[in-house]
This record gives C-alpha cells, sequence and structure tokens, in this order.
C-alpha cells in the first residue's frame, strides 16, 4: 500500500450528503489483473467502507471480485491491482490523498488502506479502481485535532445484528441523518449460527450462508461477505466511518479465552484455530485498525475527539477467564483472581481513563457493567449471609457473562476512577438486546448514597431476539413486571426497556452526554418505520436523569 505524501486541503462542509453514485462515473483508468477473466458481475459487489478516524487518517476498505468463481472464501483468483483516491469533494477535483494496492487471494481480496497525511475535523470523499471499474463513492470524516474544542459530538450507536432474526432498518433510519460523526458497533456484528438455530419470534426471515454453523476461515469469511450486502449496512458503511469492536457471536456464543460454551472440541477442533480464523476474518472484512495476528490480535485502541471526548473501545472476550457456572460456582465471581479484561488491558484501561486530557471519558463496552443482581447486597453487614447460602458477597448476578460475573476487575475499575477522581465516565454497551440507562455505584445496595464511578448506556439489538420474543407473548406484556422488578431490586438503574429493536443516538457537549432511544416498528419490514423511544443524560459531574425527547 502506497500512500501519496501529497495532500490538498479545501473549504470545509461540515454536514454534506453524499450525492448518490454520480462522482463514481469519473474512472481512474483500467488496472490490469494477469492470469485471470474479469468477474461478469460488479467488481465491488460489497461496497465501500471507512473506520477508526484519526485527526489525520482515516481507514479505507473494499472487496474486489476479479473472477466469477474467486467468491468470498473461495481462495481463488489471481492478485488485482486497486487503485484508491480520496478526495476533498464528492466529484474528485481536488485529490487529498491517492494510492494502489493489491487485493490477493491471500487476504479473500479484501483492501484495507490506512490513508495518512489529512486535515483534521473535516469530510472526505474516496473510491477505488480495478479491472476496469471504479467503486461506488464513499464519505467520511476525520477526528478533530487534538486541540479542537468541538461544540458537540453525535454518534449511532448499534449492536447484535443478527441476519436471519430481520432486516437492518436500523441501519437504514441511521444513514438518514445528517448529524452523525461516525457509527460506534459494539459487536456481534454478525452471528455465527446455522440456519434457523437462533430462535425467536420471528424465526428465519432469511437464511444464513453458509447453512452450517460457522468455523473454518471459509466459513468466516462467507458469512462476512453475506452481511456486507445487505444494502442497508453497505448504505451505512458508505456514509459514515465505523469505530467497532467485536463481543462473542464474530467468533462463537459466550467466547472466553479458552473456548466457548457452544464449541466442542471433538467435533469442531482446536478452539485456538476456529478463534485465530474468526480473527483472520474479522480484520480482513472491517475497518479496523489492529496489531498482532492469528490469538494474539489486539483491537483494544483509543480514539480522541478534540477536548470533547476520547473512546476506548474494549477487548472483552479476549483475555477473560471461563464464565462461572450457576449454584456452586458462583462463588467464583468474587475470585480476585478471575478477569474480563486481562491485566494489560486493565492497566491501559485505567491509565487512559485517569489521564485523558478531555471532558468526556467514554468506553465502548461490549457487555454490561452495571451491577444487576438479587438482591444487590452491602458486603459489610451481609458477610456471613454469603457465606453460608454460598452466593457472591453483592448478591446471585443474573448474568454471569457480563462484568458480574468478574467483581473483582469491576471494583478495581471503580475504585481506580473514583480514588483518581476521573469524572464524567459514560461506558455504552451491547449485547443483551435491550435498552438501559444506570448509575454505576460501588456499591448497588447503598446507592444512591455513597460514590458512583460513572454512568452506562446499554443500547437495544438492530434484529437479535429480545426477551419478549423468546418468550412468545404479546409486547409490552410480560417484559413490562420483569422491568420494573428489575429496578425495584437495582435502584441505579433508571431506564430497563427489554423488547425494541433498533439503536441509539450519542449526544455528547461540553454540558452533558445524552443517549436517545430509537425502536423499530417491525424488524420483518424491510421499509419498517421508526419511534423515538426515551433519552436519559449524565450531566458533567452529575448523575442520570431522565430528558424530553430531541428535536430532530
Amino acid at each position: 500500500m502506497v500512500v501519496s505524501d501529497a495532500v490538498q486541503t479545501g473549504p470545509f462542509a461540515r454536514r454534506t450528503l453524499l450525492k448518490g453514485g454520480a462522482a463514481a462515473a469519473a474512472t481512474a483508468g483500467a488496472l490490469l489483473t494477469p492470469g485471470r477473466a474479469r468477474a461478469s458481475g460488479p467488481v465491488f459487489r460489497h461496497g465501500v467502507a471507512s473506520g477508526d478516524p484519526l485527526p489525520n487518517g482515516i481507514v479505507l476498505w473494499t472487496r474486489v471480485t476479479v473472477s466469477d468463481d474467486a467468491a468470498p472464501g473461495s481462495g481463488v483468483g489471481a492478485p488485482a491491482a486497486v487503485r484508491w483516491e480520496l478526495a476533498d469533494d464528492p466529484g474528485f477535483a481536488s485529490i487529498a490523498a491517492s494510492g494502489t494496492a493489491t487485493a490477493t487471494a491471500d487476504s479473500d481480496h479484501t483492501v484495507k488502506i490506512d490513508a495518512t497525511g489529512l486535515t483534521p475535523g473535516r469530510e472526505y470523499w474516496y473510491r477505488f479502481t480495478a479491472l476496469g471499474e471504479t467503486s461506488p463513492v464513499g464519505r467520511t470524516r476525520t477526528a478533530p485535532a487534538h486541540s479542537d474544542t468541538p461544540d458537540r459530538l453525535r454518534f449511532g450507536v448499534v449492536s447484535c445484528a443478527n441476519w436471519e432474526a430481520g432486516w437492518f432498518g436500523a441501519y437504514r433510519h441511521l444513514a438518514a441523518r445528517s448529524d452523525l460523526d461516525a457509527i460506534i458497533h459494539l459487536g456481534d456484528y454478525l452471528y455465527e449460527y446455522g440456519r434457523g438455530e437462533y430462535g425467536g419470534r420471528n424465526g428465519a426471515v432469511r437464511p444464513h450462508d453458509p447453512a452450517h454453523e460457522i468455523v473454518t476461515l471459509t466459513d468466516y469469511r462467507i458469512r462476512h461477505a453475506q452481511y456486507k450486502t445487505d444494502p442497508d449496512l453497505t448504505a451505512l458503511h458508505a456514509l459514515l466511518p465505523f469505530i467497532c469492536t467485536w463481543d462473542d457471536h464474530e467468533s462463537a456464543d459466550n467466547s472466553w479465552s479458552g473456548g466457548a460454551n457452544h464449541h466442542d472440541p471433538a467435533v469442531q477442533g482446536s478452539w485456538q484455530d476456529r478463534r485465530a480464523a474468526s480473527a483472520r476474518a474479522y480484520l480482513e472484512w472491517m475497518p479496523v485498525r489492529a496489531n498482532g495476528s492469528g490469538t494474539n490480535v489486539q483491537i483494544y485502541r483509543r480514539l480522541r475527539f478534540g477536548t470533547l471526548a476520547e473512546l476506548s473501545m474494549l477487548d472483552l472476550r479476549s483475555y477473560r477467564d471461563r464464565q462461572p457456572s450457576p449454584g456452586p460456582g458462583w462463588r467464583e465471581v468474587d475470585n480476585p483472581a478471575r478477569t474480563i479484561t486481562g491485566k494489560a488491558q486493565m492497566d491501559w484501561l485505567t491509565a487512559g481513563l485517569v489521564s485523558a486530557p478531555v471532558r468526556w471519558k467514554l468506553v465502548g463496552n461490549s457487555v454490561m457493567i452495571a451491577p444487576l443482581v438479587f438482591p444487590p447486597l452491602e458486603p459489610a453487614t451481609t458477610a456471613a449471609f454469603t457465606s453460608a447460602l454460598g452466593v457472591p458477597q453483592s448478591g446471585v448476578p443474573a448474568n454471569a457473562d457480563q462484568w458480574d460475573g468478574y467483581t473483582a476487575d469491576r471494583q478495581r475499575l471503580f475504585r481506580a476512577i473514583t480514588e483518581q477522581q476521573v469524572g464524567d465516565v459514560v461506558f455504552l454497551t451491547g449485547d443483551i438486546h435491550s435498552s438501559w440507562a444506570s448509575d454505576l455505584p460501588i456499591d448497588a445496595a447503598n446507592y444512591p448514597a455513597g460514590p458512583t464511578a460513572g454512568a452506562e448506556f446499554v443500547v437495544p439489538s438492530v434484529t437479535s431476539s429480545s426477551i419478549g420474543e423468546v418468550l412468545k407473548t404479546a409486547p409490552r406484556t410480560v417484559a413490562v413486571p420483569i422491568e420494573d422488578s428489575i429496578k425495584s431490586f437495582n435502584h441505579h438503574m433508571r431506564y430497563v426497556e427489554l423488547e425494541s429493536h433498533g439503536y441509539g443516538v450519542l449526544d455528547v457537549t461540553e454540558e452533558r452526554s445524552q443517549m436517545d432511544w430509537f425502536y423499530l416498528a417491525d424488524v420483518t419490514d424491510p421499509a419498517t418505520g421508526v419511534r423515538h423511544g426515551a433519552s436519559f443524560a449524565v450531566p458533567s459531574g452529575g448523575r442520570i436523569e431522565p430528558r424530553p425527547a430531541p428535536v430532530l
């Protein structure tokens, strides 16, 4: 990959919409591929994407179909020369950076460019050319300079998009907005299940490829490619940079460093081989920066947006110990030797939060960190009780796959935040197919007394089955008393909605960080409408409070 040293700058249009595909008509010239006839269909069948914006750089992505038999995962197809261009304008009159790369079968003919030398805080347009064809035009933007003080930032926040469970209307509605800086994807970008294996009220709305559960590198490549053909996801990728982390379904359900709940080595082979295959396909097909390879990939990283916010994206699968089992295994929840982050990532996270020279410390967090226990117990006065019953000191966790299964790590992090007087920390979370707004108390049983380490906003699934769908009950019936019960036991949880699919929009200013939840009418309808669900904000130095619906 070659990046031009010459960078041209022009007028900065803060909110300019992509003008269809008109700019794509300009072609940078035919590039030859030796030894293979070109594809009879589109060369750029999987769209374009960008991600991980820096003040002076952005990751650009595409996939080249060099021939009809060189399908994703096939491992065949000759190399293809690819030219990329990044421009100050959608007509590509002013080229800011350009270069060439080679798409090969070794990387599944994907191309990922880390374009540098760019101007902070501005929009760019980009495209690729290969085999005489030019890709659709993508729009992206760089982050503000570290010294800049943006008035506000707005991020679309999403997680848990299961192809079989419905259509990706959440992506379509986010793409229709003109006020977003980036999309934060908190994991479960795709699902590993075979056809019909992930239940819910809707059944399989559209079938997965391949038909079986994905295990091999070929399998993961095919599944990634299928998701990249969804028109709503393709459109959103072309409009905004993504900032992503993985959760478990990018590899296997409830994965941990040494395996997964749904991985049987006797049937599916080595977990380390499967994990390496899933990570390799993810890095090939996603516009993310990462270090390392195989099972030693590091994707936790930090992105800064002027003096207003810094975003730390976590990896809560690669280093964690195995989830404790119900019953006698619950006491392992409190074991100080167990970790969800791994020591190196925990040190990196706490050091970054303590030293961040910004107002808002945002954390991209794939599983819920707010305590959710029944009931929350106060350790100083309940030690004998918890010891006699064999339950964790803080109470019985509802889901030990979350931070509730790793209470020592959570306490280490919360105490570092409170003891170092780190203010304005907000965790952004996915995973549980529901919506939550919570303060983060050091001691949940004493809330609202005592210190809090920040706030957490959990966004719903794009499509993946919610509690109501799993129970196959009528909407807003059984779920409502469950929501009320959760809040009655866990007073720090200010908002709980367990059924709706959709997305969040995080609106950040100096004064507050606000999450607005938007819910889809019907994920089985590709033209589904959307409605505002709720809004909660955490004022700088304060705690979560409800807010009125945003004016759009």
